[in-house]
């Protein structure tokens, strides 16, 4: 059965189910009368309708997500030793499970794959900024700071655009997990209490069972924590209580794992993803950040340098400590950001207004505190909508689709028409969707392979980039014999697509060049898709 439905209906049922649960949910806080959580739902509520508007495909990929979904359904939720399509192979099925099987539920009971890819995503990404108010509470000087922390962190990049996305039906779950624990930790070990105590442990259970990156970034700034708080033989007992619990709820998985694939499969992953300990020249690279993503990404840094001043110079020193571990740490920069927001909102509630004041040569009273502080809200709000709609604010488009209609046309063809066992080589992005919309196989994509080997992961994503980059027959034939694949069929994107998220065009020389040789035959075409077969003599 064919995973492509109508996407004008989908699109309409997605953004009437996401407002509804918004609405609910609005109506829930606003009846316990927390009016600041109200506001942060309404501004992650907004910035979630504006991406769900101007993406009538989700942005990036979660192909190889739900793939992995759609096999637990056929085995009738069994636990899969690999999952089929992503290279001759397939891969090894190491990923925590949770969500995949969350997922599946939601296949099985009829819910399309773009209801999940782009609705679930926008909604709990949305729900994830509440305990980040609560955990901005704990370390900010006051609720209304905390507020504010809050609405920055709704609508910044950041935060927003690996947890929004598409592949965002196993991130934002990781990531409201992730929030909801580091906001029980600090209070495990602030006011050490049993039920912190147990809560905390569940948590981290569920977060090992949820993502490996966030478990570590998880576990890390437990340690922080820990430290800051609670250096005691009782602490330090709490957060073992806390790593052994949760180590212990997430062992079935573990110990099924480590008997499939042997624990080298999680070393595996762990060397081709950066995680824990990314070193010194990835903390480099994650300082030039804000000018390669010029000028929106600047306003966030320069306000964070702001914050930071702010807080070295009252020595306060553990949000900015905070926020290097997680740099230093963790490769990519979203973890650092749950830190760096809070410290950024400083920069904003207390910085930026005595900048105003000292430059207009006014008193500064907390009505102009306020103003400053809702200008550069708004500011904020407006950048992150823009962010999240694809507006060109970026040196590159900030939220794109892998596919769009052309490819789900051609996917439905290929689907229909190819044979069951035919193995293609995908150009583009368009590659991670490949194997769930025409249950075929790629045999070039990074995509789960880092659950193989480096070294598998390393010549996949070669392959895949040099044969991305070409733009003609001969660079194609060349790039197959140089990686030794020999598929049946290439799907070749017309005009522009997408490599690894960067936004590219395909030279008009490739169709030509394709029609001049007789090792290839175009199979099916579109206005932005080549379905190439390869001539059996070659």
């Amino acid at each position: 059965m064919s995973h492509i439905e109508s996407d004008d209906d989908e699109r309409t049922g997605s953004i009437e189910y996401i407002l509804g649960k918004s609405y609910e949910l609005f109506a829930t806080t606003l009846f316990r009368g927390n009016r600041k959580v109200v506001l942060v739902l309404t501004t992650a509520v907004f910035v979630s309708t504006a991406y769900l508007l101007t993406h009538r495909y989700p942005a990036y990929g979660a192909g190889l997500f739900l793939k992995t979904s759609e096999t637990i359904v056929s085995g009738n939720y069994a636990f899969p030793d690999r999952v089929m399509g992503y290279t001759r192979s397939g891969i090894p099925f190491a990923y925590p499970p949770l969500t995949f099987y969350v997922n599946a539920i939601l296949l099985d009971l009829g819910v399309s794959p773009f209801q999940i890819s782009r609705v679930l995503p926008a909604m709990v990404t949305s729900i994830a900024f509440v305990p980040y108010f609560y955990l901005a509470r704990e370390f900010l000087p006051s609720s209304e700071r905390a507020g504010v922390a809050a609405i920055i962190a709704a609508v910044t990049p950041m935060l927003l655009q690996w947890h929004l996305s598409a592949g965002g039906i196993v991130r934002a779950p990781a990531f409201f997990v992730l929030l909801s624990g580091l906001y029980v930790g600090i209070r495990l070990f602030r006011y050490r209490t049993r039920r912190s105590l147990v809560v905390g442990t569940v948590l981290f259970g569920l977060m090992v069972l949820t993502h490996p990156t966030y478990s570590m970034f998880f576990a890390a700034s437990y340690v922080l924590f820990f430290l800051r708080e609670d250096r005691s033989l009782d602490g330090f007992g709490r957060g073992l209580v806390v790593a052994g619990g949760g180590l212990l709820i997430a062992s079935p998985w573990l110990v099924r794992v480590a008997s499939t694939h042997g624990i080298d499969v999680f070393t595996s992953a762990a060397g081709t993803h950066g995680g824990l300990g990314a070193g010194v020249m990835v903390f480099l690279d994650r300082l030039g950040d804000p000018f390669a993503g010029f000028p929106v990404i600047l306003v966030w840094y320069v306000l964070l340098t702001f914050g930071i001043y702010y807080l070295v110079r009252r020595k306060q020193y553990f949000l900015p400590l905070w926020f290097g571990v997680s740099v230093f740490l963790m490769d990519e920069i979203r973890f650092a950001f749950i830190p760096g927001v809070m410290i950024l909102t400083l920069g904003v509630t207390d910085v930026m207004p005595a900048i105003h004041a000292r430059l207009f040569r006014s008193e500064r009273t907390a009505t102009s505190q306020i103003a400053v502080t809702a200008v550069v809200l708004c500011l904020f709000v407006s950048l992150g909508g823009m962010f999240v709609a694809n507006q060109s604010v970026t040196n590159h488009d900030p939220m794109p689709s892998f596919i769009d209609g052309e490819d789900t046309s051609a996917m439905s063809w290929v689907q229909s028409e190819t044979p069951s066992d035919a193995e293609f080589v995908v150009i583009g992005d368009a590659a991670e969707w490949f194997p769930y919309f025409t249950d075929r196989t790629i045999l070039v994509g990074p995509w789960g392979v880092e659950w193989k080997t480096p070294a598998a992961y390393q010549r996949q994503m070669d392959a895949y980039r040099s044969l991305s980059d070409c733009d003609t027959a001969r660079c194609l034939t060349d790039a197959l014999r140089s990686s030794g694949r020999h598929p049946a069929y290439l799907y070749i994107p017309k005009g522009q697509y997408t490599v690894r998220g960067i936004s590219t065009v395909q030279s008009s020389r490739m169709r030509r060049s394709l029609e001049r040789s007789d090792q290839y035959e175009i199979s099916y075409e579109n206005t932005g898709v080549l379905v190439v077969r390869i001539r059996p003599h070659t």
